[in-house]
C-alpha cells in the first residue's frame, strides 16, 4: 500500500472515531440537534482525505455510533444522517478537488455540501416517516431540523471547518492539488 492512502485510511479512521466522541460533548441530544458534533469530522474528512474516505466516514459513523451507543436513534435519524453525513463527506472532497486552487473553493465546497446533505436529509426522513412513522415528514419539520435549530452548529462549521482547512493546508497536512 502507498504511504498516502495509508495516511488516508488512518486519517479517516481518526475522524470516524472523532464523529463518536464529540457528540459526548453535547450531553442532551437537543443541544446535540443544534451543535451538530457529528458533522464536523465528516466535512473534514471529505477535505483532508478526499470524497470515497469522506463517503465512507459520513456513512459509517452514525450507524455504528447508533449500534454501539444507541444514540442517534436507529430509525428514522441515523439512517437519514447516514446518507446526509455521505453527501457532506463526499461533495466536500469532490469539489474541492474540482475547483480552482483558489481559496473560495474551500467555501464553496462547504455551502455545496450543507445545502445539498441537508436535501438529502430532508428526502431521507420524508421518506422514512411515510414508511414507518405515524406521523408526516412535513416541511416545517424539514425546515425546523435543517436550519432553524441547527443554525448554532451551521455557524459553527462555517468558522471552523475553513479555519481547520486552510490552516491544514498551510501545514501541507492536506495537499495544494488534492485530486
Amino acid at each position: 500500500m502507498k504511504k498516502p492512502e495509508t495516511l488516508r485510511w488512518t486519517l479517516s479512521a481518526l475522524f470516524l472515531a472523532l464523529g463518536f466522541v464529540l457528540p459526548f460533548i453535547t450531553i442532551h441530544p437537543e443541544i446535540g440537534r443544534m451543535l451538530l458534533p457529528m458533522h464536523l469530522p465528516v466535512l473534514l474528512c471529505g477535505f483532508v482525505c478526499g470524497w470515497p474516505y469522506g463517503l465512507l466516514v459520513g456513512f459509517v459513523t452514525p450507524l455504528l455510533r447508533s449500534l454501539l451507543f444507541g444514540a442517534p436513534l436507529m430509525v428514522p435519524f441515523a439512517v437519514a444522517m447516514a446518507f446526509e453525513l455521505a453527501a457532506y463527506g463526499s461533495l466536500t472532497g469532490l469539489f474541492y478537488a474540482w475547483l480552482p486552487l483558489k481559496r473560495a473553493r474551500v467555501f464553496i465546497s462547504l455551502l455545496v455540501a450543507m445545502l445539498f446533505g441537508r436535501l438529502v436529509w430532508g428526502l431521507l426522513s420524508w421518506l422514512l416517516y411515510a414508511l414507518i412513522m405515524p406521523e408526516p415528514f412535513t416541511l416545517a419539520l424539514f425546515w425546523a431540523g435543517a436550519f432553524a435549530k441547527a443554525w448554532p452548529g451551521i455557524l459553527a462549521q462555517w468558522i471552523l471547518v475553513p479555519s481547520m482547512v486552510l490552516a491544514l493546508k498551510g501545514a501541507r497536512v492536506i495537499p495544494l492539488d488534492n485530486r
